[in-house]
């Protein structure tokens, strides 16, 4: 198989389907379908699909965006590990989302797949993958972990033992909150600029990964969305979506990349929750269920054998 463009476009396009077919059939609320054109006159051209169910019974948001845009210049968080392409034009088309469940005990989560081929002028052009799932929960269930990362382990099995762990780590490193010296989650599955399997294994690779999201996601869902929370469990929550918002906005590349390349804004920003507060130096009262997150899930710990 020869990888194209358009081969990546219609996987890419179904996924999103997929997906939000699953969440509506489990939610029960309005989706609303947003299609998007960039004007002519900007200097980023493309269009995309913004599918997002808001204010339901399972999810206050869930939002997920398919983008195909092109540019005369890759941005600079697209090239900061790849100065010889800076400047280059630039074709690039994924599928991100973000759910942010009413429930505390659920948790939220990410999931994005990507290709980007940079166009230099004296070579010939150069793409290559991006994505993975990372899981961020407001109260730590262990099983809940293990399910995710076992999910996680056997969407990139078929293509080496090695890159568990490696994108695992990565996923570690990268989804961390330097200011505040705290992962963001319980972590999951990263990996960018990859090209190692060639285009072809590559492309299969980062199918297997959106594939397996449902089956790594839904059944915590089903498990945790009728549990019964009160007050403090939701203002917990929505203090710790604070944390999500800090991330995206300072460290996140996707983010970046979107903002700097004249991005469709409302689709970049459809992973800030609808709502969320911060609190100043606040703590977790000792032996509560508050502290035992920041004991033991937000930490970096090998959650399989």
């Amino acid at each position: 198989m020869q990888v194209t463009s358009t081969t990546v476009v219609t996987y890419l396009k179904g996924l999103q389907e997929r997906i939000m077919l699953s969440v509506q059939k489990l939610d029960g609320g309005l989706l609303t379908r947003d299609e998007w054109r960039k004007d002519p006159s900007e200097t980023l051209q493309g269009y995309g699909v913004t599918q997002i169910l808001e204010n339901g019974p399972v999810f206050e948001r869930a939002g997920c965006g398919f983008s195909h845009v092109s540019g005369p210049n890759l941005p600079p968080s697209a090239t900061q590990h790849r100065g010889e392409l800076k400047g280059a034009p630039f074709e690039a088309m994924g599928v991100s989302l973000v759910f942010h469940p009413r429930n505390p005990y659920v948790p939220t989560v990410h999931m994005n797949v990507r290709m980007l081929i940079a166009k230099p002028a004296n070579a010939a052009p150069v793409a290559w993958f991006g994505g993975g799932m990372d899981l961020t929960p407001y109260y730590g269930f262990e099983e809940d972990a293990v399910h995710f990362h076992e999910n996680c382990r056997q969407s990139l099995a078929p293509f080496g033992v090695d890159l568990y762990p490696k994108f695992k780590k990565w996923c570690d490193e990268y989804f961390y909150l330097k200011h505040r010296a705290e992962p963001r989650g319980v972590g999951g599955i990263f990996f960018d600029d990859f090209n190692e399997l060639g285009a072809d294994k590559s492309f299969e690779m980062m199918q297997s990964v959106g594939d397996h999201f449902l089956g790594a996601y839904m059944p915590i869902v089903e498990r945790r969305k009728e549990l019964p929370y009160g007050e403090q469990q939701r203002a917990h929550q929505l203090y710790r979506r604070g944390r999500y918002v800090e991330f995206n906005l300072v460290w996140d590349r996707g983010t970046h990349f979107g903002l700097q390349s004249g991005g469709r804004t409302e689709s970049i920003l459809l992973s800030m929750p609808p709502l969320v507060s911060w609190s100043y130096q606040l703590k977790p009262s000792p032996g509560s269920e508050e502290e035992r997150l920041y004991k033991d899930f937000l930490i970096h710990k090998e959650w399989i054998a």
